[in-house]
């Protein structure tokens, strides 16, 4: 039996009809899932992966692109897991199959997260100048693709990289209609704030007449309750 068919088959058998409830909490989408939980996904990972690094890059992508092909949320979990775990043989041209798969493939919150923060973060890392694709990410027409150009830069943003671009994907999804990349964007600055408090503080409370709330909420979390309170005051209150 090939990999894909055996990972298939452990998710069929691991399934637990408990996890539906949690799934349509967590998702306004329509999701495809077997229903397991996300240690049971990492078991069935991990076991896989042992036989799959036995491959080239090449066969690893093409796996994990069969994974993402299917729809199944842990399927694109187990692809995403396997990822960054070759991220040392990744090349420049790498990135543009990781936006024909963003566009493709990822079609909720989940799939995006778990594929953009650690895959294409690890990406970043190790090729930076290529920042300005991500960038660019933020003008699609594909709201996944958009919250993508946010939180691929949580890792990066988190340890205090790209704080230039943190802004400017910021402000180019600053007015944005969708809720999920309000929240990617906040996200994205909230991690910044951890070693540039000040610098995304002051970011923030030049933005705050147009920013969404929800985003000026996700981008503050971290911050003093007094910062808190002067960034989500009205501009025109304290008058």
């Amino acid at each position: 039996m090939d990999i894909i068919s055996s990972i298939r088959k452990q998710l069929k058998a691991a399934a637990d009809p408990k996890v539906a409830a949690i799934h349509r909490r967590f998702f306004k989408e329509k999701v495809k899932y077997y229903r397991l939980r996300s240690a049971a996904v990492r078991n069935i990972s991990l076991t896989a992966w042992k036989e799959a690094k036995l491959h080239s890059k090449n066969e690893i992508f093409q796996m994990c692109e069969e994974l993402y092909r299917s729809g199944y949320n842990e399927e694109s979990f187990i692809a995403s897991d396997w990822l960054p775990r070759i991220s040392d043989e990744f090349a420049e041209e790498d990135l543009k199959l990781f936006e024909k798969w963003t566009n493709k493939y990822i079609d909720n919150w989940a799939k995006c997260d778990t594929f953009c923060n650690h895959t294409v973060g690890a990406f970043l890392f190790r090729f930076p100048e290529c920042i300005t694709g991500v960038i660019k990410w933020a003008g699609s027409k594909n709201l996944w693709v958009r919250r993508a150009s946010a939180v691929s830069l949580i890792i990066p943003g988190k340890r205090g990289k790209f704080l230039k671009e943190i802004f400017v994907i910021a402000d180019l999804l600053l007015l944005d209609g969708e809720d999920m990349v309000q929240k990617g964007y906040g996200w994205m600055l909230k991690e910044a704030s951890r070693l540039h408090q000040k610098e995304v503080f002051e970011y923030v409370l030049k933005r705050r007449k147009t920013m969404p709330r929800t985003a000026l909420r996700y981008a503050i979390e971290l911050m003093p309750p007094k910062l808190k309170k002067t960034a989500m005051q009205k501009p025109w209150e304290g008058i």
